[in-house]
C-alpha cells in the first residue's frame, strides 16, 4: 500500500530527498508560517518525517511514499570510529593565540603573574584562573603550579 501525500507534501519531501540529504529546511513559497507548521504535523502524525531535537528529517516512511530507494544507513562500525577519534584527538591551540601565548609564559624559567599574564593577554584576574582550571587543567591535561615567595606574587609555571 502507497500512502499518498497532497502535492505539498509530495514537494517537500522530493526536496529534502534530493537536495539536503534528508533534512526539512525548504517549503514552497506558498506555505508560510502557520501553514507550515500544519504541513510538518500532518507529515510527522502519518510518521513520515522524524525530528532529532533541532531538525526535522525524513523517515524510512517518506521514501516509499516516494517511490525511491532509502538513503543506506551509516553503519556501527563508521560511527564507532568516529567516536574513537573524536576521544582520542588532542585538542589543539594556535601557535598565535592568547592561550598559546600564556602556555609559553608558563613554561619559562621564573613562569609568570596573573598580573603579568593580564597586561598581556587583556584578560581580567577571573578569565586567567578559569583558563587555568578549565582549557590547561582539564581540556590540555597540563600541571600547573604555583608558589608564592614572602612578600611576593604568586608565580605561576607549567610543571
Amino acid at each position: 500500500m502507497t500512502t499518498q501525500l497532497t502535492p505539498a507534501q509530495h514537494t517537500i519531501l522530493d526536496h529534502a530527498h534530493r537536495h539536503t540529504e534528508g533534512k526539512i529546511e525548504w517549503f514552497p513559497d506558498n506555505i508560510k508560517g502557520g501553514a507550515r507548521q500544519k504541513v510538518i504535523d500532518g507529515l510527522f502524525k502519518r510518521a513520515l518525517i522524524t525530528y532529532d531535537g533541532k531538525d526535522w528529517f525524513l523517515a524510512a516512511e517518506s521514501y516509499d511514499a516516494l517511490g525511491v530507494p532509502r538513503k543506506a544507513p551509516v553503519s556501527a562500525q563508521v560511527i564507532d570510529a568516529v567516536i574513537e577519534a573524536a576521544t582520542t584527538e588532542k585538542p589543539r591551540t594556535r601557535d598565535n593565540s592568547k592561550q598559546a601565548q600564556v602556555i609559553a609564559m608558563l613554561k619559562r624559567p621564573e613562569g609568570a603573574t596573573i598580573t603579568q599574564i593580564c597586561e598581556t593577554t587583556g584578560w581580567l584576574q577571573h578569565t586567567v584562573r578559569g583558563t587555568f582550571a578549565g582549557a590547561f587543567k582539564k581540556k590540555l591535561g597540563l600541571q600547573i603550579t604555583s608558589t608564592k615567595e614572602a612578600g611576593g606574587q604568586r608565580i605561576y609555571r607549567v610543571a
